[in-house]
């Protein structure tokens, strides 16, 4: 096994760690929402009680901490439908429900207005805005709607994109022959190997996500390049949180491997080509977008 299989299985089944910094949050203007809304305000039935007490003793599943678990949970909770559209947040009774600081609740609802969730506005408050709003490709935003209600249209939409995406890609990074890159995409598939021989699913899913980000990134197109946090999280969803784009078996890997080949010969129709068998193997894309009828 190469150095860079064995330092990316070790590093597959550590935890991720850091937290981020609160900055000049307390500055950011929320403001309180008029007393008559409050009559309409969120009842938190779905939040996690022990969400406060449980951030203190460890920082969150991303390592963001109390923040990282308040954008989650409130995120989801918007998504799946539980803080409908236009209902007001108010900070202090947010701050209060999960037992988090006026710091924490405002960074969070910075990063949730980011993501088109939510609206602030002077003598209005902190609103959920309608899913016409939301930014649909944000990768979290992604993953909140596949594990929710939405989760059947989530995939569904997922590999149609993949679809579109993908296979413009392998085809693209063909004709540009970075041999730095074309390396790095087969010691990915040479992990996978390895992670499949172990029946390490989660290396094999981490090796197939970077393989197909590494990809994105060899088609040498900006604007693809952008889209590359959508198929790496629409990976991370297809299945399962540890499942790569298929589970490990033969057949994926030697899609992979195919891919890899057509990229050292500059044969764009070929790498085009082994994407497209890739993504089929996935039985939810087949019954989305068949593979093309031989004529």
């Amino acid at each position: 096994m190469s150095t860079l299989a064995h330092t990316m299985m070790t590093a597959a089944r550590s935890a991720d760690s850091g937290l981020a910094g609160p900055g000049e949050l307390d500055r950011y203007p929320y403001a309180e929402a008029p007393a008559a809304d409050r009559v309409g305000a969120p009842v938190w039935e779905g939040a996690d009680p022990e969400l406060g007490r449980a951030g203190r003793r460890a920082a969150g599943s991303r390592g963001r901490g109390l923040h990282g678990q308040l954008v989650q949970q409130l995120g989801q909770m918007i998504v799946s439908g539980d803080l409908g559209a236009d209902r007001p947040l108010v900070p202090e009774e947010i701050g209060q429900r999960f037992e988090v600081s006026r710091t924490v609740v405002r960074e969070s609802l910075r990063v949730l207005e980011a993501k088109g969730l939510v609206s602030a506005r002077p003598n209005v408050g902190t609103r959920v805005r309608p899913v016409s709003d939301w930014n649909l490709l944000d990768p979290d935003i992604i993953e909140w709607r596949a594990f929710g209600p939405q989760r059947d249209d989530q995939r569904r939409e997922l590999s149609e994109l993949r679809w579109t995406i993908e296979p413009l890609a392998a085809r693209l990074a063909a004709g540009h022959g970075r041999e730095d890159l074309q390396q790095r995409l087969a010691d990915m598939v040479e992990i996978m190997g390895h992670a499949m021989g172990q029946g390490d699913a989660l290396t094999f899913s981490r090796a197939d996500a970077e393989f197909h980000s590494l990809l994105i990134q060899v088609a040498g197109n900006r604007m693809l390049e952008h889209l590359s946090g959508i198929v790496s999280a629409a990976l991370q969803v297809s299945g399962g949180p540890v499942t790569g784009c298929d589970r490990p078996n033969d057949t994926s890997l030697g899609h992979h491997s195919r891919i890899v080949d057509a990229l050292a010969t500059g044969d764009g129709p070929a790498a085009e080509g082994a994407m497209r068998q890739l993504l089929t193997v996935h039985p939810e894309v087949e019954r989305v977008v068949p593979a093309p009828r031989e004529h």
